[in-house]
């Protein structure tokens, strides 16, 4: 096997094809079947499915599945493609009313509706709840949070499914499953070690395990056992350091055989710390384009499941970034956590500041809530931190408040 086939990450790999493979909520699965084989039988009083829970615990991967078992064209999208009335019509409008052109049945998904805030993406909503309304076709909405007041009129048109977290039986069981067939010998308490560390998120467990177990041939309670105490941040910080400040492109990219997470995240911690480190405007373009070419191929690689393309998203994101400045930095410069990922665990307080600065970002750049706190806040925060005169001048344009201010500053 190829050095770049190695590092398939196992949450694609062990992608849930049949709905038989999703872990857990039997229950839900069933209801979801159920209401999709009464289409056959013609319309239902309910024409969409709303499925609602936490992330990772496999929302999507169970309508893709139910979607393949049943030979059905799924047409999916998520908040950032319909946020607007027209994009909404663009994407299902057409479709919820005609069948597949290759005589299949269709089904229609708008995945992380929670990424839809803001008046800006008012339209978009109100045309979800239109195109429900007269859909010949079955649609399937995903949220984390179904109740929120924002979508009180989508949940009068749905069918409300909550999908709850499997057990830690139920994750260290598919870990199992896993192992024996990356033929690895796992002790069943390191298995669930690292199922009750998940705290029920499928995802984050998987990618422990890979971490841990990759290319070992045993996996012990003792190799595990770590998890609970050591600073994992440590680790990732000297994979960033031997990528950024590599002497040469195969340097950075041996850096890869250390990261204890998966190309994903290791993406989001170089994107976030290379315009700390990389001060030349040119050389941060070209450092932002490598790691942009990455990207795409990743998302080539998520539509067509063609893993030999996983060779350039390394390449590019290691080697390409490395070689694009002259790594010299002037002092000392912290690594910081990617904030995008960060405000996955951020207090509701602080989610309804950022959902607010979110909101008075978009007013101004036309983006979606979401979207101006993942791509726009980043720069903000550098730009407030290293050029107080220029982002005083921004926070009057955008209207931000003090409170605001401060937190994009790091002066709470």
């Amino acid at each position: 096997m190829s050095a770049s086939i190695a590092y398939i990450p196992w949450t694609q790999k062990y992608r849930p094809r049949s709905l038989s493979e999703v872990i857990g909520n039997e229950e839900a699965k069933r209801k979801i079947l159920e209401w999709i084989r009464s289409w056959d039988r013609g319309i239902p009083e309910k024409r969409a499915l709303f499925i609602y829970g936490p992330p990772g615990i496999g929302k999507t991967v169970t309508v893709e599945a139910l979607a393949n078992d049943l030979n059905m064209e799924l047409i999916e999208s998520d908040a950032s493609s319909y946020r607007t009335e027209e994009a909404v019509r663009r994407l299902a409008g057409r479709a919820s009313q005609f069948g597949s052109i290759f005589g299949r049945k269709k089904l229609i998904l708008f995945d992380e509706l929670d990424g839809i805030t803001g008046s800006a993406d008012a339209g978009g909503l109100r045309e979800i709840t239109e195109v429900i309304k007269t859909t010949r076709v079955p649609i399937i909405l995903i949220a984390n949070d179904a109740f929120e007041p924002r979508f009180a009129s989508l949940r009068n048109l749905c069918l409300l499914i909550e999908f709850k977290k499997p057990s830690k039986v139920e994750v260290a069981r598919h870990l199992a499953k896993i192992c024996a067939r990356e033929g690895i010998d796992a002790e069943e308490a390191a298995l669930k070690f690292i199922a009750e560390r998940s705290g029920g998120d499928v995802r984050s467990a998987i990618n422990d395990l890979q971490a841990l177990a990759q290319g070992k041939s045993k996996l012990t309670y003792e190799d595990v056992s770590w998890l609970a105490s050591r600073d994992r941040k440590e680790e990732i910080f000297n994979v960033l350091r031997m990528i950024l400040y590599a002497r040469d492109a195969s340097a950075a990219k041996a850096a890869i055989n250390m990261a204890d997470v998966d190309l994903d995240m290791l993406l989001e911690w170089i994107y976030e710390n290379i315009p700390y480190h990389i001060k030349n405007p040119h050389e941060l373009a070209a450092a932002m384009d490598a790691l942009s070419k990455a990207d795409i191929y990743r998302g080539r690689i998520k539509e067509t499941q063609d893993w030999s393309l996983i060779r350039y998203v390394i390449d590019l994101m290691t080697a390409g970034v490395a070689s694009s400045w002259s790594r010299k930095s002037s002092g000392w410069v912290p690594f910081k956590f990617p904030e995008r990922i960060k405000m996955a665990s951020t207090s509701k307080e602080e989610r309804d500041l950022l959902s607010e600065i979110g909101r008075r970002i978009g007013r101004k750049c036309h983006l979606s809530s979401s979207r101006a706190i993942k791509e726009v806040l980043p720069y903000l925060r550098i730009i407030f931190q290293n050029n107080p005169k220029m982002g005083k001048g921004i926070a009057r344009w955008l209207d931000l408040n003090d409170e605001m201010i401060a937190y994009i500053s790091g002066k709470e």
